[in-house]
């Protein structure tokens, strides 16, 4: 586990996407194709904006994402795969690009993911994690045993109540309270994760994540437990923890 922290969240999303970079441009001269996971949501702004913008042949990367609301249509303002659409797909054409499509029936929704990312091991994972610990979709106690790739779950009032004061919702009543989400054990089957995590509302969950015990009630602190990892922090949610823990 590699903890950076920035001065900046603009600095941070530049550090995590020029790391993320390097190891998609490593995967594609390895093998001739890089898999990779892209999370969403207000962490991942700077991140993203910034992974754009790196060199790379995107031709010959395919891509997944965590999560997606059950029932939510796509044009909703919070719909997983429009922000994914817009804000990444459309800017930079990959090979293949597999949403979570949370309009189907959830079961066999799952069952189709597991069958294309079995096919697809992932070279980079572009995590973040949520003011509950949250790892993707999975609320604490997050499923630690499981070994299906993709459920469904129901989200707990903390999660809703993120997604609503993050504002892409008008009402707490209008958060779903159920979602696909990629489970705790395909992440961790990841070659590298980046986790981006910015912002001062995220520092007790950084804090627990990173030095508190492994337990399903801190779904992220299983990250303890993957050897490339990289925390990418500013200096808000790094608020909590040692600044000597600073790895650079």
């Amino acid at each position: 586990m590699n903890i950076i922290i920035s001065a900046s969240k603009q600095e941070l999303g530049q550090r995590a996407a020029s790391l993320g970079a390097n190891l998609v441009r490593e995967a594609i001269a390895e093998k001739g194709e890089a898999n990779i996971i892209v999370a969403t949501g207000a962490s991942q702004f700077e991140m993203l904006s910034a992974l754009i913008e790196e060199e790379i042949d995107w031709s010959k990367v395919n891509g997944f994402h965590l999560d997606e609301y059950i029932d939510l249509p796509i044009d909703h303002p919070a719909s997983f795969r429009k922000y994914l659409k817009e804000r990444f797909v459309d800017k930079v054409k990959p090979q293949n690009f597999y949403y979570v499509d949370g309009e189907k029936d959830p079961d066999e929704e799952c069952t189709r993911l597991a069958d294309i990312m079995g096919k697809h091991p992932i070279d980079v994972a572009f995590v973040g994690i949520g003011e509950n610990a949250h790892l993707a979709f999975n609320d604490p106690p997050a499923d630690f045993q499981t070994k299906v790739s993709f459920l469904a779950v129901n989200l707990d009032d903390a999660c809703r109540a993120q997604q609503y004061n993050e504002g892409w919702f008008n009402s707490l009543a209008e958060v779903p309270k159920r979602a696909i989400s990629m489970s705790i054990h395909q992440i961790l089957q990841s070659k590298h994760i980046i986790c981006s995590v910015p912002d001062e509302r995220k520092s007790d969950a950084v804090s627990k994540a990173l030095y508190g015990a492994v337990s399903p009630e801190i779904p992220a602190s299983v990250l303890q437990n993957h050897q490339n990892t990289y925390f990418y922090l500013d200096q808000e949610s790094a608020s909590r923890i040692p600044q000597s823990s600073n790895d650079e």
